[in-house]
């Protein structure tokens, strides 16, 4: 859909001030298109504000998503630049071990997988480990891979930022705003939200776990799984947990127990999860955030003393099959979508995409296997 028409300014409205919508607007507002900005709650404060915020394309497959991922890592420097505030941003690396001979296994494959791939991924021994990272006591290893280029950040901080930007840019920002109906036609649309009726060119639905209810008001169709995640996190710690690295992988400390990740955040707090990023977990009693600092505490000496801080549980956009849903949707030509699980890693690509497509009717090929029209 070509939407750059000479002499005549875009109305753009961008639904949910997550990551993805704020940098979405942020990056649109830029471009010079009128662009309002609406969510329920405040910039980030969804799905974002319960991310463990790991950048990275270690955990992506298969090659194409992968190379996907690893561009938009690429461009996170840059996008941070632009922000001009410190949005926690640090690169370092991830470090996984395991410890048993089948963990040791799987890591050798992937790591193997990785370099095949061109992603810079090395196997490391016990000595090799306290060498990067003298702050881990790791305990029994069979196994280390270490992946240089990941990173993290602060997401919530990095929406917040966005928005301002765009608000900077002439971006009309309605926060606290629930929509409440999106009705669209071959020329243009109109989104009821906080009592208004707002005319748009085009509606980009980037609200995350609501982007299915909000595509139904339009006749379109976006499944979403499920996916409940618990993290945790801690009292602010003043000393630094880690020398080098930015992310943790650590295996569970006994059978049939999830494995635990952790990360320092930008105000010294650590936040701390388990199992895999898809895993379903549900448990946000004390007694489980008490019980996984504990388990923390094992590896990572600096964590013993600290107070841990249930976070409530967050439900996290899951398209059905587990890729992106980014584009315009055949069913209604003006609304674009944008949802997707890896939203903090992939969120200056999307950004940059959905502005080429919405202003200047690009059609990039990259997006090519994530259009909504697959769920037609």
């Amino acid at each position: 859909m070509s939407t750059g028409l000479p002499g005549k300014q875009l109305n753009v409205t961008v639904i949910g001030a997550g990551i993805v919508g704020a940098a979405i607007a942020c990056s649109l507002a830029q471009r010079g298109v009128a662009a309002t900005v609406i969510d329920k709650g405040r910039p980030g404060g969804g799905a974002t504000s319960h991310s463990f915020a790991w950048i990275n394309a270690t955990a992506k497959h298969p090659v194409s998503y992968h190379n996907f991922n690893r561009r938009s890592l690429g461009m996170w420097d840059r996008f941070a630049k632009g922000l001009n505030v410190d949005v926690g941003l640090r690169w370092g690396g991830q470090m996984e071990w395991a410890a048993t001979a089948e963990g040791a296994a799987d890591l050798e494959s992937r790591a193997a997988q990785l370099q095949a791939w061109g992603y810079p991924c090395r196997m490391l021994d016990r000595a090799q480990m306290a060498q990067l990272e003298p702050g881990l006591s790791p305990r029994q290893v069979t196994a280390a891979i270490y992946c240089e280029l990941d990173g993290m950040v602060e997401p919530a901080l990095a929406a917040e930022a966005c928005i301002r930007a765009a608000a900077k840019h002439g971006a009309a920002i309605r926060l606290d705003t629930q929509v409440t109906s999106l009705k669209v036609d071959s020329e243009s649309a109109v989104v009821a939200a906080g009592g208004e009726s707002i005319d748009a060119d085009v509606v980009v639905l980037a609200g995350g776990v609501d982007n299915t209810r909000l595509a139904a008001m339009a006749g379109i169709t976006i499944p979403q799984e499920d996916s409940p995640g618990v993290v945790i996190r801690t009292n602010p710690i003043a000393q630094p947990l880690f020398t080098n690295l930015s992310v943790v992988y650590a295996p569970s400390l006994e059978p049939g127990r999830p494995e635990i990740h952790l990360r320092q955040c930008l105000d010294g707090s650590a936040m701390i999860g388990e199992g895999t990023q898809e895993s379903l977990a549900r448990d946000d009693s004390q007694a489980h955030a008490d019980e996984l600092l504990a388990r923390a505490a094992e590896y990572v000496p600096g964590l013993k003393g600290a107070s841990a801080i249930p976070v409530p549980v967050g439900y996290r956009p899951m398209p059905l099959d587990g890729f992106p849903v980014i584009g315009f949707s055949p069913k209604a030509p003006n609304v674009y979508l944008a949802l997707t699980h890896s939203g903090v890693t992939l969120a200056p690509l999307i950004a940059q995409l959905a502005t080429m497509e919405i202003v200047d009717g690009a059609q990039v090929d990259l997006l090519y296997d994530y259009r909504p029209s697959r769920f037609d």
